[in-house]
């Protein structure tokens, strides 16, 4: 204790050499441990953290990133091309999950995340420009659009970049993503299963990264059943657009009996027109969902929906960052040739409630 009341005479807080003193080791044996360097010896990583625990020491993060060039932070990118950005993010309970993920993830590296968006080319170019300087030791991307350009700018310019979504064409990136097809087919085949025979769906943006997936998946389990035509109208991922759809599907196919949302805000808007209208859900028209959000347990019928784990996907995809960094990647230059990115890919689960 003595040794800890010196540390803190004239009111300063405790040093590295405080901390190296007590533990009995070399200033630089407590530095390896602090910085995370790997060549310490179990039994003295732990003396040295039951001495800074004890004696309360912080590191300087300043002393800290110049030993390890890293920040101590990473971004959370949300990125779009469209108009529709703010409406999308702040409406939309995905992106909420997606924190709630990555965040104990980063705290337990005693990590910063910092927030960046990105909603048009020179939010980009200053975006890309502000990580490249080192702004922060990565990146978690989550895109809006399947063209959005975000992605392979980051890659470019050498910032280590993980993505919700799996990339666009060849694009070398960590990501991690949920069997969309799987996931539509799951629905298509629960609608089947339970006598539906004239379904119709409320399909994703054009631009969506999952739209083509899920559209696909739901129209060919039903193909494989001799069901070669199916309704199809596109919302935008709101309660309203799923609203509007639900009205313009019954006025124009005023036979259908099921409905297969791309997201559950969408479908939470098809049950409420149908609730309008007077249609029983499901009585009259079976809804099914997508996402399993806390929309699909507030709706009124509460929503059948295919599960995506976002909080999981979202805690993947940061350990997926972290151990890119950890094994020294963040220093590649663009020209390199980086071993190949990771990834998870997720398996989707239908849950039945009420709607369908």
């Amino acid at each position: 204790m003595g040794n800890r009341r010196g540390a803190q005479a004239g009111n300063r807080g405790p040093t590295l050499e405080d901390v190296a003193r007590e533990a009995g080791v070399s200033r630089a044996t407590v530095s390896r441990v602090v910085n995370g360097v790997r060549n310490v010896a179990p039994d003295i990583q732990r003396s040295v953290r039951d001495v800074i625990a004890r004696t309360g020491y912080t590191p300087n993060q300043a002393a800290r990133s110049l030993v390890t060039r890293r920040t101590g932070t990473v971004a959370l990118v949300l990125s779009a091309t469209g108009k529709a950005f703010a409406a999308r993010v702040f409406s939309d309970p995905f992106f909420g999950r997606v924190v709630d993920g990555i965040l104990p993830v980063l705290r337990e590296r005693a990590i910063q995340p910092v927030m960046l968006v990105a909603e048009s080319e020179p939010a980009r170019a200053q975006l890309v420009e502000y990580l490249r300087r080192g702004g922060a030791d990565g990146a978690l991307v989550v895109s809006l659009d399947e063209d959005d350009p975000l992605p392979a700018m980051l890659v470019a310019a050498g910032v280590p970049t993980v993505l919700f979504g799996r990339p666009r064409d060849s694009l070398r990136c960590g990501f991690v993503d949920l069997d969309n097809a799987a996931g539509a087919r799951l629905a298509a085949e629960h609608l089947w299963a339970t006598g539906r025979r004239r379904p119709a769906t409320i399909a994703a943006p054009v631009t969506a990264p999952a739209a083509r997936e899920r559209l696909d998946g739901f129209r060919e389990a039903l193909a494989a059943r001799g069901l070669t035509s199916v309704p199809v109208v596109r919302g935008r991922f709101t309660v309203e657009s799923g609203s509007l759809a639900m009205a313009r599907l019954l006025k124009d196919h005023p036979e259908i009996d099921a409905v297969f949302a791309a997201n559950d805000l969408m479908a939470q808007g098809a049950c409420q027109y149908l609730g309008e209208q007077g249609v029983a859900v499901p009585g009259s028209v079976a809804v099914v969902g997508f996402d399993d959000s806390v929309a699909a347990r507030t709706a009124r019928p509460p929503l059948t929906t295919v599960r995506q784990p976002v909080e999981r996907m979202a805690s993947a995809m940061a350990g997926l960052l972290i151990e890119e960094l950890d094994g020294g990647r963040a220093e590649r230059s663009p020209a390199r040739n980086p071993a190949e990115p990771a990834s998870k890919v997720f398996e989707p689960v239908l849950v039945v409630r009420e709607s369908a």
